[in-house]
């Protein structure tokens, strides 16, 4: 039988007392106060859970994602596999849960709601669930929720199909996620009175009381592109009940700094009560999916932290997972399951498209909404050198014409940069300076069958392959990081200056958030729902 020594943080009764915790077969045999032990023993508690992520944002796999953030304190996530869905459909949500079960990380996988986001005459995406299908995924064990439910106009309008998906997880007896930004009044009501239970795209403190006064929780999030702590942190002080922290798409150089132990860092320097903080952190997210990782009591495994204080400098010291470190099957992985058939395109495929009023779409670095802007190509009063022409190259079709659009925010003066990371379909999105320099970067993702690619002010090309599904690398973390600090040195030299670009280009493609954007198939203006070009 192993021993912990420490002092002992019960967040349910709310107290802390000197003790000892007795592990035997991964599970936690006692927890015993013992008077004698020295006030300087670090803390025992509860591990953090991130309560809505993406993995495949951090581009690795499920392994090694969690050999990256499990010593900052995360014992698990709650993850939606909605990106790699969109591109394989179940199988992709198969590899997610398989590649995960090498590990002894906790994770708690949802049944994406909405592959694609919109229809096929918006987007062109990978795969398609139907409700049946849905169904099938969350009939999986290692499945615990119904992942963000996107299409709120669908929901609002009670489609036959969006409801059929609900009602299976109703039936199932497992969670619905939401997402649902601005919405507010009669439509937050209609929407959460589906069965809906939480919400992480609530930007503002009205909106997130919205969702609590409806009976959500809040998904308070902070991650490489959105970040929402300052706006909603303060309904944790009235509501500690219904508040949950995630990150929701985090980038590699964001996520060895564990975003979560972010949130308890800050919300504690503002004064915040330390129970809320941990509630909303460990609690709350195991209470409401019904996970079982372990509460520090006896009988839970012996999943936990060990912390040198409870405060904004509170660091992690040791992680435990059912008694032990976390633990990996190092075996090799010999099949990477991707989607990729587009052609290379020319200079002649993107040719300007100026009109007499052009649509730009105006990006801001760490928001995931756009506004729009009109301009005509002879005003000599707009700052057209701010503005670089965007481009979407449909990945699932060899003959598809690209898509052409102007946006504003990144500043990119001199390079480009490719992706085929572009939410949620995932088919390839370029910024550049040029035609020449977007055509080059580009052809360079279609090479690699899906990746990054950086021309960078000097002509010289940095990429990172991406070859599980033009969004995974079977990389380590290290290797990751290094090859992406490598982008973004690329990307800065070219005048982006954004923290965040290569995430904030991603969501240039994701028509469900307001308000311009643009697809495979044109600029789209959510707004109005509608196609403007």
């Amino acid at each position: 039988m192993e021993k912990f020594e420490g002092q002992i943080v019960d967040i349910i009764n709310k107290t802390i007392f000197n003790g000892v915790v007795k592990v035997h077969e991964g599970k936690i045999a006692s927890i015993d106060s013992w008077p004698g032990v020295g006030k300087d023993l670090p803390f025992i508690l509860p591990g953090f859970i991130d309560s809505h992520i993406h993995i495949e944002s951090s581009m690795l796999t499920p392994v090694e994602f969690s050999r990256a953030v499990v010593n900052y304190g995360i014992i698990g996530v709650v993850t939606d596999p909605h990106e790699i869905a969109n591109v394989l459909g179940k199988d992709g949500v198969k590899f997610m849960i398989d590649n995960a079960s090498r590990t002894s990380f906790n994770f708690c996988f949802g049944a994406p709601s909405c592959v694609p986001s919109c229809s096929a005459d918006i987007e062109t995406s990978g795969a398609m669930l139907t409700s049946q299908e849905v169904g099938e995924i969350l009939d999986n064990p290692a499945v615990g929720y119904l992942s963000e439910v996107m299409n709120y106009p669908g929901v609002l309008l009670r489609n036959n199909q969006v409801m059929a998906k609900i009602e299976a997880a109703k039936r199932l007896g497992k969670q619905i996620d939401g997402h649902a930004p601005g919405l507010m009044g009669e439509e937050r009501r209609k929407y959460a009175s589906a069965g809906i239970s939480t919400d992480h795209e609530c930007s503002s403190y009205e909106e997130g009381l919205s969702c609590i006064e409806n009976d959500m929780f809040v998904q308070i999030r902070e991650g490489s592109a959105a970040r929402n702590f300052e706006a909603l942190i303060p309904l944790i002080a009235k509501y500690p009940e219904k508040i949950m922290f995630c990150s929701d798409d985090i980038h590699p150089t964001s996520s060895k700094e564990a975003p979560i132990i972010s949130h308890v860092r800050r919300a504690i320097a503002y004064g915040y009560d330390k129970w809320d903080v941990l509630r909303a952190a460990s609690l709350n997210p195991q209470v409401h999916y019904g996970l079982d990782w372990g509460l520090l009591r006896p009988g839970d495994p012996a999943t936990f932290i060990i912390a040198d204080s409870i405060s904004e400098k509170m660091n992690i010291l040791e992680t435990y997972l059912s008694g032990e470190p976390l633990k990996i099957d190092e075996s090799p992985v010999d099949y990477y399951p991707n989607r990729f058939i587009a052609s290379d395109i020319s200079d002649k495929d993107i040719a300007s498209t100026f009109q007499n009023t052009t649509p730009i779409i105006v990006a801001q670095d760490g928001e995931l909404i756009t506004t729009s802007e009109y301009a005509s190509s002879d005003d000599e009063n707009y700052p057209w050198e701010e503005v670089q022409k965007i481009v979407v190259v449909n990945r699932y079709d060899s003959i598809a014409s690209p898509s052409v659009g102007h946006v504003r925010g990144f500043n990119i003066k001199n390079g480009a940069m490719a992706a085929s990371i572009a939410h949620d379909c995932h088919n390839i999105v370029a910024i550049g300076s040029s035609d020449e320099n977007i055509v080059r970067a580009v052809n360079e993702v279609i090479r690699m069958k899906g990746g990054i690619t950086v021309i960078d002010k000097d002509n010289n090309v940095v990429c990172l392959e991406l070859p599980i599904a033009g969004l995974l690398t079977p990389l380590g973390w290290e290797q990751v990081a290094g090859k992406n600090a490598e982008i973004m040195e690329a990307i800065a030299s070219t005048g982006c200056q954004m923290r965040s670009p290569l995430i904030t280009m991603s969501f240039m493609c994701l028509p469900v958030i307001p308000e311009l954007k643009i697809t495979d198939k044109g600029i789209f203006d959510a707004s109005k729902w509608s196609f403007i070009r």
